[in-house]
């Protein structure tokens, strides 16, 4: 446990500054994460140092695809999370504070993260999994030592971070993979138990902030698969973030509670891909459903194929530097 970061006292309680949902929490109670507590009228961050998962994950995995593409990323997690999706693939480590009241996880602490990462060849850290916000001051201190030896680091994120957590790790934080949910305050209501205004507040901040941002869609028929929503998603990305970053429209499969939704089909997750496609985004890509084209990255100018894609695997690799190697266009992102 570790005093945690961004937090203020008020007369009997202490009111949490590090996402959105600014929880106010009495003595012994803990936020909507479940962990982060209030003792002694201090804010504890209860999954300090404490990891339940960690793998050594190609990059494409997050998925970041203009980020160093074909390197490795070694991926860490703590249990908890500051949304409650319907759908959440990782619901046992993400809700497991509150729904099973325990917080598991190794003593794993931020020097040997760091170690480790260098010995398995990583070329980054991701904070992933479940949600890097709620384990921020874990997440900041790994960063913090990885820059120093020269790793990158990467949150893959529901992008509810406040302004000034987001402001203060930047130095050290070098690409994040944000969730756009959907684009519905109903549907982030009733299906994750947030607000989607502080989901683009937190992608606009990413923009301004220099963090190189890509940007993922889970398209679940039925809740969030209509032309307008996924028209209004792009138009969002490209007036409000910038026309070149890349949108990741990805295959749903039922789970968890949400068992209701079909399985999202290939035509629809094609016609997402083509709605970004003409709403004039240069980067866009389907997931989750291996073999399509819209895994491979194509030149915004010439149109060629620059980076070919099968699943997580890179097939062929038409870059030069940071340019198209057929017409020279420069090709937006880390490489």
């Amino acid at each position: 446990m570790k005093q945690a970061l961004y937090f203020e006292k008020q007369e009997d309680a202490v009111k949490c500054l590090l996402c959105r949902h600014h929880c106010v929490i009495k003595e012994g109670m803990v936020g909507i994460c479940g962990v982060r507590k209030n003792i002694d009228g201090k804010l504890i961050a209860l999954t300090y140092s404490k990891a339940i998962a960690k793998h050594l994950d190609p990059i494409e995995k997050k998925p970041l695809f203009h980020f160093f593409p074909a390197s490795t990323s070694y991926s860490i997690a703590t249990v908890g999370c500051n949304f409650r999706c319907l759908y959440c693939q990782n619901y046992d480590i993400s809700q497991m504070p509150k729904e099973e009241g325990v917080i598991l996880g190794e003593h794993y602490p931020p020097e040997e993260v760091v170690k480790d990462a260098l010995e398995f060849g990583a070329k980054s850290i991701a904070y992933t999994y479940t949600e890097p916000t709620i384990f921020f001051e874990y997440a900041f201190d790994t960063a913090k030592l990885a820059k120093e030896k020269g790793l990158y680091n990467v949150f893959v994120t529901n992008g509810y971070t406040e302004d000034k957590p987001l402001t203060d790790i930047k130095p050290y934080l070098d690409a994040a993979n944000v969730d756009l949910k959907g684009f519905r305050e109903d549907f982030y209501k009733k299906v994750c138990g947030a607000k989607l205004q502080g989901v683009l507040d937190t992608l606009k901040l990413y923009k301004k902030l220099n963090i190189w941002l890509e940007v993922t869609t889970l398209v679940i028929p039925g809740y969030n698969d209509s032309d307008e929503e996924l028209k209004d998603i792009a138009k969002f990305i490209k007036n409000e973030l910038s026309i070149d970053t890349p949108w990741h429209v990805t295959a749903f499969y039922p789970t968890y509670k949400l068992l209701d939704a079909h399985p999202t089909s290939v035509k629809t997750l094609r016609r997402a891909w083509e709605i970004g496609k003409s709403e004039g985004l240069f980067y866009v890509y389907t997931g989750n459903i291996p073999g399509e084209k819209g895994e491979s990255t194509f030149c915004p100018k010439c149109s060629k194929i620059i980076i070919e894609r099968a699943g997580f695997s890179i097939r062929k690799n038409n870059l030069k530097g940071n340019k198209c190697s057929f017409c020279g266009e420069e090709i937006s992102g880390i490489f």
